[in-house]
């Protein structure tokens, strides 16, 4: 009994010394620019444990933390508009009229698209609109920086150190560079996906040979159906609050306005 006693008591003495140890070299995140190079330091470390390359290693090396991400991600107010009110201040009547025009331009794009995964084209204009001004506008915000502050910053640390590490595999696959722009939370692309989605859902919709959601309106619009076949969407099925496909919209976005205005615009261009 004595012999196993003082077993226990080593394996008890072992972990807490194992656990103690993780806790020392454990990254700290921060609410400043302050602790971030240290951060970065230790990150690149993990980064490379886990595989990353030279090239995401340099990428990483490059990033500077990014007050205006910071400031975008703590005033988020659009979200709190009533539909009314949100589907005004996004222009969803001018949404509307430019995604009837490009469903005729791209007819055999989108046919391809709801052939292969059952999602009609007025959900992707839809969603393609609301993101980017159908690919107008793709932010102003260096992608890498802005994933990696937000994996540093205390506010949602866990979920954006695995957008960053998502980021750094896209660089070391050469589908993003260190200095791709994008939106202020590290969104990639013509319809803004988060690194971890493209990693996921990306697809090579022009058939060059690479998953480009920046310059390719295909492969933009490709992966937007794939990720939403990929969260439940069925062929055929209604897109309406209710029906079978509102539920891969919600995927989509969790705000409810988003949802609601997504349903209603893509249901106006699809006629």
């Amino acid at each position: 009994m004595a012999a196993k006693a003082k077993g226990k008591v080593l394996a008890v003495l072992m972990l807490a010394l194992a656990l103690s140890g993780g806790v020392a070299h454990a990254q700290q995140c921060g609410n400043n620019a302050n602790g971030f190079n240290t951060w970065k330091a230790e990150f690149r470390q993990q980064a490379a444990a886990r595989g990353a390359g030279q090239r995401a290693l340099a990428a990483l090396e490059g990033t500077r933390y990014n007050n205006a991400t910071i400031k975008a991600d703590r005033g988020q107010k659009s979200f709190k508009l009533s539909l009314d009110q949100f589907m005004q201040r996004r222009g969803a009547p001018a949404i509307v009229r430019k995604g009837r025009q490009l469903k005729q331009q791209n007819a055999q794009l989108f046919a391809s698209i709801e052939s292969r995964y059952g999602v009609p084209p007025g959900v992707l204009l839809a969603i393609w609109g609301m993101e980017t001004n159908f690919g107008g506008f793709m932010g102003n915000q260096n992608i890498v920086s802005a994933v990696a502050t937000l994996a540093y910053d205390c506010r949602r640390s866990e979920f954006f150190t695995r957008q960053l590490h998502a980021a750094l595999q896209l660089v070391d696959r050469g589908s993003l560079r260190a200095d791709s722009i994008g939106a202020a939370h590290g969104e990639v692309g013509q319809t803004q996906f988060l690194p971890e989605n493209v990693v996921k859902f990306g697809v090579d919709g022009d058939g060059d040979g690479r998953i480009d959601l920046i310059r390719s309106k295909a492969d933009a619009l490709h992966s937007t159906a794939n990720f939403l076949r990929g969260h439940g969407w069925r062929p055929g099925g209604g897109y309406q609050p209710g029906q079978a496909n509102y539920r891969a919209i919600q995927g989509w976005n969790a705000a409810s306005v988003y949802q609601q205005a997504i349903a209603i615009m893509a249901a106006d261009i699809d006629g």
